[in-house]
């Protein structure tokens, strides 16, 4: 499980497994748990791929903010997928183990997926600021290949962003207690394991992860007062109410995001509490995937009628 390292420090080895301890180490906690989990990531699968697949058969949901509700229901789903399948096996299984390379590529792959969901929520805001605060002029500026240019942005500065955060965490060294007090390999618990200096880390952590959430959460705020600028400006109740509507869903998705991510990383180091963050986690890891798709399609009326649609023309 270690071995030692030359050329670093002859007192020192290096930790080339960890120990992921969970949400519990109660055993008769650990069935409900995994019936809990099991259940929330089957609807999880289902309710994203589901609206994947609706916007991808109904021709009338080919625009620039369905375009975006597709890449963020395939984001949510491997997001979820990332985390889920692995805690699961973890519950039932006696060796709750993962290897150095293994636990540093889930780290990887988690970041690339909550960054991209981050800037989307962000695009999202956008194009829902276009349209209805420049209504005129949607069709010109989110046109078909802006949007594709943009959402390949978005993957690219994710998978920037994490691999800076991937790097720094790989270069520390570890050589004590292996105890991961997580269910997932997440970048602040690894730093309460490292032996070596964690400063640059804690650095990168609050400004630039810490930065990028609190920069598109303030990008959102502001298209959103220019949102309900343009919806008091509008006359009739109807035409107000159709133009809240087309954001409430996007809105309350931001909202439960966003408030659980600045909770988790926007804070002082000193400040990081591993029990309270590996419950909160559960929220934005594996909840809030599954209700995106929900929210999305109990709260839309062009989601619910296509729905309807493909329903009915299955059923004849």
């Amino acid at each position: 499980m270690i071995k030692n390292l030359s050329g670093i420090d002859k007192n020192r080895t290096s930790v080339m497994e960890f120990i992921l301890l969970g949400l519990s180490e109660e055993p008769r906690l650990q069935i409900p748990l995994f019936l809990f989990f099991l259940i929330v990531y089957i609807i999880t699968l289902v309710g994203n791929i589901s609206i994947m697949t609706l916007i991808s058969m109904s021709l009338h949901l080919h625009t620039p903010m369905y375009f975006l509700l597709c890449n963020l229901s395939f984001v949510d789903l491997c997001y979820s997928s990332v985390v889920t399948p692995n805690m699961l096996v973890n519950i039932q299984s006696k060796k709750k183990t993962i290897s150095h390379s293994g636990c540093i590529a889930q780290m990887f792959f988690f970041v690339t997926m909550g960054s991209s969901e981050v800037f989307l929520l962000a695009l999202m805001a956008y194009d829902r600021y276009v349209a209805i605060c420049n209504p005129l002029l949607y069709a010109a500026i989110m046109t078909k290949a802006r949007c594709m240019y943009l959402v390949v942005g978005v993957y690219m500065a994710a998978s920037i962003n994490s691999l800076i955060h991937t790097l720094c965490t790989a270069s520390l060294i570890f050589c004590g207690s292996n105890m991961v007090t997580h269910y997932f390999c997440d970048i602040p618990p690894l730093l309460k394991l490292s032996c070596s200096d964690t400063s640059l880390n804690v650095v990168m952590l609050v400004f630039v992860a810490g930065g990028l959430i609190v920069s598109s959460l303030v990008f959102i705020i502001i298209s959103y007062l220019c949102i309900a600028y343009a919806i008091i400006k509008i006359s009739s109740a109807g035409g107000r109410w159709r133009a809240f509507s087309t954001c409430s869903s996007h809105f309350m998705c931001v909202t439960l995001f966003f408030g659980t991510l600045v909770f988790m990383y926007v804070r002082p180091s000193s400040k990081y509490s591993l029990e309270q963050d590996r419950v909160a986690s559960v929220f934005y890891t594996i909840i809030i995937p599954m209700l995106n798709p929900l929210i999305y399609s109990l709260r839309n009326k062009e989601v619910k009628d296509a729905l309807r649609k493909v329903r009915n023309r299955m059923s004849s």
